[in-house]
């Protein structure tokens, strides 16, 4: 239920073998390694799993593994990457028969951009074809959704559930925040201003951040939901610097990189994406080993079982 969703919600990365399918097994020790860290939800297919590569049948069977891992403990939402309303739909269907509690949905994503009106018909068609709760996922550089055509959207279709705001504009994202409607949600992207974007009264992330280091997330949210900013500043800072060893073109192989540091099996890069170099390997641990210090474990004998 979309109720449910809120605080840390990590988007998986997606484990590949060197023939580049899907590694299922890595990918359930990735649920795992999540789980123990006391995450409150979990969500495949978006931009850190690599979704934009993945086939509407890996994005199901990551959806069914996962619902299968978690038992209904925490909700699940299943990323749809599409360029087109039809291929939104066929991946919306796809996804279906499980037990989904939101899709996260771009807008689309290739050159010729849609205006506002068209961007509404999009989602509209969409809540048409599904009764899954939706979450627009405002990533596209250059179909940026505004904070207007957000509301306007959430306004008139109520199937549409909240808004995932990325990109690193905090300004945006605050006028979002006193101008949505009531009863929806919006989760931040702005993986280096998870602190203030908690602050301000975001529902929560599903970001890169927490997918590479959940346990720290969780001890920032924490923090915040208790009052304790002089911790979550000490925490946001550490983050920021670990944040900022990890962002670059190939975000989902450093991703990979840092928790396969943490003893997490999770495979390589879907070609052409670069893996991490041994230049980016070097400041990550750096920081990696710094901001794990902050780290909540909340259920480590999960990962043996």
């Amino acid at each position: 239920m979309i109720e449910d969703l809120k605080g840390i919600i990590p988007p998986l990365v997606s484990p590949f073998r060197e023939d580049e399918t899907l590694d299922e097994e890595a990918l359930r020790d990735t649920l795992r390694f999540m789980l123990s860290r006391g995450v409150h939800g979990v969500c495949l297919g978006g931009s850190t799993g690599e979704g934009h590569t993945l086939s509407v049948d890996e994005l199901a069977r990551s959806i069914e593994i996962a619902c299968e891992e978690v038992k209904g403990e925490i909700p699940v939402v299943a990323g749809i990457i599409a360029n087109s309303t039809r291929d939104a739909i066929a991946a919306a269907k796809a996804v279906s028969k499980f037990d989904v509690a939101a899709l996260q949905i771009t807008p689309v994503h290739y050159v010729f951009k849609p205006d506002d009106d068209a961007t509404y018909a999009h989602f509209e068609r969409l809540t048409q074809e599904t009764d899954i709760p939706i979450i627009i996922y405002n990533v596209v550089p250059w179909n940026y959704l505004s904070p207007q055509l957000l509301v306007r959207i959430m306004e008139g279709l109520p199937g549409v559930a909240g808004v995932k705001q990325s990109a690193g504009d905090l300004k945006l994202m605050a006028d979002l925040m006193i101008s949505v409607p009531e009863g929806r949600k919006v989760f931040t992207a702005v993986d280096a201003l998870l602190y203030p974007s908690f602050a301000i009264g975001a529902h929560g992330t599903i970001a890169a951040n927490p997918a590479a280091i959940p346990g720290v997330c969780v001890a920032l949210w924490n923090a915040v939901q208790a009052g304790e900013h002089e911790r979550a500043r000490e925490i946001h800072e550490a983050m920021l610097r670990f944040w900022n060893t990890i962002f670059a073109d190939n975000l989902p192989a450093n991703v990979k990189y840092a928790l396969s540091k943490q003893g997490v099996k999770t495979g390589r890069p879907r070609m052409p994406m670069p893996a991490t170099s041994a230049e980016q390997a070097a400041r990550i641990d750096a920081q990696l080993a710094e901001v794990l210090k902050y780290e909540v474990v909340q259920d480590a004998a999960r990962l043996a079982s």
